[in-house]
């Protein structure tokens, strides 16, 4: 991909021309050093939008992420809203592209006029994911889409990053999955603002409801008086039961953050990304080095005969690195 007219691609984005926002996401998720400087300058130029509504999804597999993002997304759009859906995929190890193909699990919001869905190549690492992501979103909201929703992998770590970058964190969960005393080990209920039991209908509704009860009882445990209390509520995204619900305690979320401390929030997601950036491009100077290739198999073939232990190793290339 060349590098694009930044100008055209702002008016573009601006005019929310889809095929102006593939281009620019594409751009924002490029590693090639000259890809970096036109993200850059294309973001500056874009700036940001206080007014949209950031929502990170998750959930324990086999739980519906897709189906539930297509009803919650579907039901949006209908009330008035444009609504970008950024879908974290675990990279293929060959290629680095993404592998779950969301547009095929969402098939209805795929076509919808007032929606954009991007699968989002994590690109094996986690600061891939924050910068990659986190400009994919502020493209999104410069298009004018006001709703972004960001579905993670469900694999530990990426939701933590996802919460983040996004103003309330949905967990969507099932009866009979032990989630209730998981999630707290796993730290995912301790940065839930909003939680959900999936697939209450038909004889499992009263199952769920239970289940619901449960985990209102374990967050308990885990939250203090006077903070942000996690409802859980109980929804099916197949028949759409719940999922208004399940909006409207988003909405209560972002209510009780305020103007005020919606701004802090961002605020301190900005500098949090402002580290990550750093750590990012530090990978990547340290990989185009050519002081840390010229003794890369070198090391790799000590550390692999067991001649060399991985601390030393580690000094080696971060010496091989300072003296480039």
């Amino acid at each position: 991909m060349a590098v694009p007219d930044v100008a055209a691609l702002v008016e573009g984005i601006r005019d929310g021309q889809r095929s102006a926002v593939s281009r620019a996401i594409t751009l924002v998720e490029s590693s090639r050093a000259d890809h970096r400087v036109a993200a850059r300058e294309l973001l500056t130029e874009l700036g940001s939008t206080a007014g949209s509504t950031r929502v990170g999804i998750s959930g324990v597999p086999g739980v519906g992420k897709s189906t539930f993002i297509e009803a919650l997304g579907t039901a949006l759009t209908a009330a008035g809203h444009r609504v970008g859906v950024l879908a974290v995929d675990p990279s293929s190890v060959r290629t680095g592209g993404s592998v779950l193909g969301d547009k095929t699990r969402m098939a209805s919001l795929s076509v919808d006029p007032r929606a954009y869905i991007r699968p989002s190549p994590s690109a094996g690492t986690l600061g891939g994911v924050a910068r990659a992501t986190t400009q994919a979103m502020l493209v999104l909201e410069a298009a004018g889409y006001d709703v972004v929703l960001v579905e993670t992998v469900g694999v530990g770590q990426s939701e933590v990053t996802v919460a983040g970058m996004v103003d309330t964190f949905l967990f969507l969960t099932l009866a009979r999955t032990g989630d209730q005393l998981q999630g707290i080990k796993k730290g995912i209920l301790e940065i839930a603002d909003v939680i959900a039991v999936n697939k209450a209908d038909g004889d499992r509704e009263q199952e769920a409801r239970g289940a619901a009860r449960e985990l209102a009882g374990a967050l308990r445990l885990v939250h203090g008086k006077g903070e942000w209390a996690p409802p859980v509520v109980t929804c099916s995204a197949l028949t759409q039961v719940g999922v208004d619900d399940v909006w409207q305690r988003v909405q209560a979320h972002r209510e009780h953050l305020g103007e005020d401390g919606l701004h802090r929030k961002r605020a301190g997601q900005q500098l949090d990304f402002t580290w990550s950036l750093v750590r990012d491009e530090l990978d990547q100077r340290l990989r185009r080095s050519a002081s840390v290739a010229a003794i890369r198999d070198e090391v790799r073939a000590a550390v692999l005969s067991g001649e060399l232990p991985a601390p030393m190793a580690a000094d080696r290339i971060l010496a091989a690195y300072d003296s480039g």
